[in-house]
């Protein structure tokens, strides 16, 4: 990647981040002060923050992108996607699952293998690798349905580690195409040979990164679209409520597995649309989707980005893929450095880039609206003492109303 790639994925990235502190630099919350600018409602603040964004990725293939930086870019719009659901049930819901990768490679197997076996056109095979994930979501969150916080980390993981050792598995011949014997799910080389989106035959060989990247955009987009939805519906209210207190939202008659389940299903279906996409754009699809590496460097991407917050896993994502970009060049070094990176963000950011814009701006020494904030303990003070000072002047002088 050349140093003017690596400049123009850095600007755009800090004009991620400015966008993100533009609108929501307006909303403060620490323990001991709230501070609500209700000028702009939160909703519009995301479209307009969701508008920039987008003009921004509409128009960058323009700046002269290299094939390579547009396939990597590919890339991050499928990961944060993935991500992006995958905060609905981690961050928003509260719910600590490892298993979101599983649904994933759901998606993306049962694409693959509908175009394959069944001669489907991906285009088609797609919402079926779709609804397959929406199914498995359910059923991964009926079986943790009695389990509680580790634990449901521990199982889900164990089912992800499960479903790619039954993958690499499978050597019997499935079947025999082309002279080539095909496993049913491809074993440890994977699925391939299940054709494509066919952006190469319409736009050219030059032109297929471009249909490429915008059809991975699209996904990302309504991918932000749903989850930003569900996050601002009744039902992300729900999830929140029972995330910050299970036993409060419990006793207002909230049931924790009705929604739980639900959580699990709604996220499984961009996820496993995700799947299918990156199956076709890859053209091959193995057990390696299910590495526990790759399971960690998602993961981390909320957690860097601040978990339960609308835009810091599409931060944490664009922040991480360029880190990951960089560091490509180093060799070896590349996982450390990678790691290192995260280390220090988790201890130093512990509620993630979005965290640190908003103290940042919270502590700016611009914000007059800051100089005369009022900290809830001094009110109740202030408030109790013109109680008490009222009762010592009707005690001596009477009260002026009887």
């Amino acid at each position: 990647m050349t140093f003017y790639e690596i400049s123009i994925l850095i600007a755009v990235l800090g004009i991620l981040a400015a966008v993100v502190a533009f609108f929501w630099g307006t909303s403060y919350s620490t323990k001991d002060f709230v501070i609500r600018d209700n000028r702009i409602s939160n909703v519009w603040k995301d479209f307009w923050i969701g508008i920039i964004l987008l003009a921004i990725a509409l128009i960058f293939p323009a700046f002269g992108a290299g094939k390579y930086l547009l396939s990597q870019i590919v890339l991050f719009f499928i990961w944060a996607a993935v991500v992006t659901q995958w905060n609905l049930i981690f961050g928003i819901a509260g719910i600590f699952t490892l298993g979101h990768m599983a649904v994933f490679a759901i998606g993306g197997y049962i694409t693959a293998m509908v175009a394959l076996y069944m001669g489907w056109n991906l285009w088609a095979a797609l919402p079926v690798g779709a609804l397959a994930s929406v199914v498995f979501s359910f059923l991964l969150g009926a079986t943790i349905i009695r389990l509680r916080g580790p634990y449901i980390a521990i199982m889900t993981l164990a089912i992800a580690i499960v479903i790619q050792k039954l993958i690499v598995s499978d050597v019997a011949c499935f079947v025999t195409k082309d002279l080539i014997c095909y496993n049913f799910t491809g074993g440890a080389k994977g699925l391939f040979n299940y054709g494509n989106f066919g952006f190469k035959e319409w736009l050219g060989f030059k032109g297929r990164i471009y249909g490429e990247y915008y059809l991975a955009l699209i996904l990302l987009v309504l991918s932000t679209l749903f989850a930003l939805f569900v996050i601002y519906s009744p039902l992300g209210s729900t999830f929140r409520s029972i995330r910050d207190n299970e036993i409060a939202a419990g006793s207002r008659g909230v049931n924790r597995i009705k929604y739980q389940l639900i959580v699990f299903t709604v996220s499984g279906i961009f996820t496993g649309l995700a799947g299918g996409v990156f199956a076709g754009l890859q053209t091959t699809m193995g057990p390696n989707i299910l590495s526990l590496s790759l399971l960690l460097f998602l993961l981390s991407m909320i957690v860097v980005g601040g978990r339960g917050t609308n835009w810091g896993p599409l931060i944490g994502a664009a922040a991480l893929m360029l880190a990951d970009t960089v560091l490509r060049d180093f060799g070896e070094l590349r996982v450390a450095g990678l790691s290192l990176i995260i280390l220090l963000a988790m201890i130093f950011l512990p509620n993630g880039i979005v965290g640190l814009i908003s103290n940042i701006f919270y502590w700016s020494p611009d914000k007059k609206e800051m100089e005369k904030r009022i900290s809830i303990k001094d009110f109740i003070k202030s408030d109790r003492s013109q109680y008490l000072k009222r009762g010592k002047w009707i005690k001596k002088f009477g009260d002026e109303n009887e």
